[in-house]
């Protein structure tokens, strides 16, 4: 980055407490992090919204290397799509199966039927301790 970006960049996100401070013009509130990632995402998406049908269907026009190109500009995409949905299912798997079995309903009853059963001693207990 040149000074003159790099100064640029300083006006625009500004580290000084919890919350980035980004102001296009001086009448532009500041926002909060959250809000100035989430305008940095919005910028990426849309450039790459335009970017990408036009790499696609510009570049084949443009010679040999250019159809290499629009040929890797699908693969790519495609197997980390792909990728990523077994990375999912994976996950969920290793999840399931290292995961302990709930216990079974009657367990769960006798349980709570004990704790009932404590709680009412311990609030008659009490209640007799305050009568004596």
């Amino acid at each position: 980055m040149g000074n003159g970006y790099g100064l640029a960049l300083r006006r625009i996100i500004n580290f000084k407490s919890d919350s980035v401070v980004t102001r296009l013009r001086s009448d532009v509130k500041m926002v909060s992090k959250d809000q100035a990632i989430g305008l940095i995402i919005l910028i990426i998406c849309v450039v790459v919204m335009i970017g990408y049908p036009v790499a696609l269907y510009v570049w084949p026009g443009l010679g040999e290397l250019a159809r290499n190109a629009a040929f890797l500009l699908v693969a790519i995409p495609v197997s980390l799509a792909i990728i990523l949905i077994f990375a999912i299912g994976a996950w969920i798997g290793w999840t399931m199966a290292t995961t302990p079995p709930p216990k079974p309903i009657n367990e769960i009853e006798s349980e709570l039927s004990e704790n009932e059963t404590k709680t009412t001693t311990k609030s008659s207990d009490s209640t007799k301790r305050k009568q004596e």
